[in-house]
């Protein structure tokens, strides 16, 4: 008969040192918001399987901006979700912990920023990496890029959702440029995006030549699966709009507002910040002014000056010609941007020319597009959040009731989280943001 030997003792597992990385390790929320964005969390450990570790999150430093409590982790494996609930304005750090198997463990810590509160916190999206949103163009999907005026940056943001850009492009290189276009109106017509610079001089006078640029991206697809490409660029149709005034008896002052000194965000200054085609035409564009308003005196007009080759500007490289100027009522307010839809209705954001100007009313007026017509406000808003009204992402059905318009912000001057630094100057672009928000038109 067969006497079984004594078993072999059951060998000891060795685990290892776990690790844990953070997808970001600056993040950014705001007070009461909906959606903010979360924090992809990769953990494991040798010896062990990943769903066995367990992440967790503590507050260790300033719990009154966010807490222990005020951090969710949700998911299993090797990729957690940590998310943060701001409980009031300011920086915090969070110590993320992974605790592992054999009683080790790791951690990294996580730079949290919360913004304050803004007014219907639940239509309020951010979009991350940037402050200075300055135009939009939606590109179907839910998706839409947008422009950057303090740098040739176009990112592409899921308009649902807060956080980062999916895509970016710079198209710099190709726009023979190494400062900003200071890119600031948009507008598409079939799978052509026009953009628009400036044109006016910086904030100290000075004329930049590449702020004199007008240019054009082709898309490819939709959603998150756009694609841009560069196109054809012009840079002298700030040139051609000062000579066609003069040509004109100065009517709008654009010589004076273009002259060395001369400030762009002052009543007679010289600033392009709307751009959208004339009705039913592929030629001729409306650029609108955020100055000077016509005449250049308080309660004065809005205005819109008609390229009517546009097409050909920016196609071959034509000499702009210019329709007559269209004065716009807007309330003693400037145009910050205009854009139309399939069936030929107008939104125009209308605000301040000047400069500081995040205290001062702006409101959406409707118009047929058609000069000597009376645009007709559709909704005042407010003015108490952070960052000006900029953009206009598209326009829905006016006739429909209830109908809503996501706008975004410029928030590159506004002190996001309390502390006097102004958002484009803060260090790390996940504290970056500006701000889309949806609103309900008046009928």
């Amino acid at each position: 008969m067969l006497i079984a030997g004594p078993t072999a003792p059951a060998q000891a597992v060795t685990y290892g040192t776990p690790t844990i990385a953070l997808s970001a390790s600056y993040l950014s929320g705001a007070v009461g918001a909906t959606g903010d964005p979360v924090v992809n969390v990769t953990v494991g450990q040798s010896g062990a399987d990943a769903s066995a570790l367990t992440v967790s999150a503590s507050a260790s430093s300033k719990a009154s901006v966010a807490g222990t409590g005020d951090v969710t982790v949700t998911g299993a494996g090797a990729v957690r979700q940590l998310a943060v609930t701001a409980r009031g304005r300011g920086y915090t750090n969070l110590t993320v912990k992974v605790a592992g198997l054999g009683g080790k463990s790791a951690t990294k810590t996580l730079y949290y920023a919360a913004s304050a509160a803004v007014q219907n916190p639940a239509d309020a999206r951010y979009l991350t990496g940037s402050a200075d949103a300055s135009a939009a163009v939606d590109v179907g999907g839910g998706y839409a890029v947008v422009a950057d005026d303090e740098s040739n940056v176009l990112r592409l943001y899921d308009r649902s959702r807060s956080g980062a850009p999916v895509k970016t492009w710079d198209f710099s290189s190709q726009l023979g440029v190494s400062k900003e276009v200071d890119i600031e109106g948009a507008t598409r017509i079939g799978n052509t995006v026009y953009w628009t610079g400036s044109l006016g001089n910086n904030k100290d006078g000075e004329y930049k030549a590449p702020r004199n640029t007008v240019f054009t991206t082709t898309v490819s697809g939709s959603g998150s699966g756009t694609q841009l490409a560069y196109g054809r660029s012009y840079k002298k149709l700030r040139d051609d709009l000062v000579a066609w005034d003069q040509a004109g008896g100065n009517k709008y002052g654009f010589a004076a507002g273009t002259a060395d000194g001369e400030a762009p965000k002052q009543i007679d200054g010289f600033n392009v910040e709307g751009l959208e085609f004339a009705p039913g035409s592929t030629t001729t564009a409306y650029l609108g002014f955020r100055a000077p308003l016509a005449p250049a005196v308080p309660g004065g007009k809005a205005l819109l000056v008609p390229v009517t080759n546009f097409d050909q500007v920016l196609a071959s490289g034509a000499k702009a010609v210019f329709g007559a100027g269209v004065e716009l009522d807007l309330g003693g307010l400037a145009v910050r941007d205009i854009r139309k839809n399939a069936a030929g209705q107008y939104l125009i954001l209308a605000g301040s020319w000047a400069a500081d100007d995040n205290s001062d009313p702006y409101a959406l007026y409707q118009w047929d597009g058609v000069a000597g017509h009376a645009p007709v406000k559709r909704a005042d808003l407010p003015t108490t959040d952070p960052g000006g009204w900029e953009a206009i992402v598209e326009v829905p059905d006016l006739t429909a009731a209830g109908a809503r318009v996501q706008l975004v912000t410029d928030s590159g001057s506004a002190d996001l989280y309390g502390d006097g630094t102004e958002a484009k100057d803060l260090t790390h672009p996940e504290w970056k943001k500006a701000r889309a928000a949806w609103f309900t038109l008046n009928p």
